[in-house]
């Protein structure tokens, strides 16, 4: 019953009341993240980060679930989202070590390192396959996009889009002018 007055002062914008509710639940909500991360300092900046959305959206609470679930669920998006962008920013270096070794190995046998492969490199998997698939191997759409499970209609719009972002990366058309 405490707990349901300091909330409603809390989404009044009381500091005591959002004081008294993080003094209660932020133990809690660290241990679970501890479990949930394997990493102290992890949970510990997940437990603020959480805490700092809880102010924001406490309005948003709406007493349905136990104040604490309600934390739970917004920690626990919060570590998701980190993981994902964790993912691609692995990722990312990861392709980028790639590209780099392959532009080693190419040069180190005097093979061509052109401008086209340094530009094709900068694009996503998704958008350089259709544009190889299409421009040096000649495929239709209709066959990239059963290759690559995609509509051909997606398939020509990731073309057209890399083919813009390459000539940009090119400057292309800056030349022409």
């Amino acid at each position: 019953m405490e707990e349901k007055k300091w909330i409603k002062l809390a989404k009044k914008g009381n500091h005591e009341a959002f004081a008294i509710l993080f003094r209660e639940h932020y133990p809690f909500l660290v241990k679970y993240l501890i479990k949930v991360t394997m990493n102290r300092d992890l949970a510990e900046e997940l437990a603020q980060d959480t805490m700092a959305r809880c102010v924001e959206k406490i309005h948003q609470y709406n007493g349905r679930a136990k104040f604490s679930s309600w934390l739970i669920s917004i920690a626990t998006n919060r570590y998701i989202d980190l993981q994902r962008k964790r993912e691609r920013e692995k990722d990312w270096q990861m392709e980028e070590m790639g590209v780099r070794k392959l532009k080693w190995e190419m040069e180190s046998r005097n093979e061509e390192w052109n401008d086209v492969l340094a530009a094709l490199s900068t694009l996503s998997e998704d958008i350089r396959l259709p544009i190889i698939l299409k421009h040096y191997y000649g495929y239709s759409y209709e066959e990239i996009g059963h290759m690559t499970e995609v509509p051909p209609g997606t398939v020509k719009s990731r073309v057209h889009y890399g083919i813009t972002r390459l000539r940009k990366e090119l400057k292309i058309d800056e030349q022409r002018t």
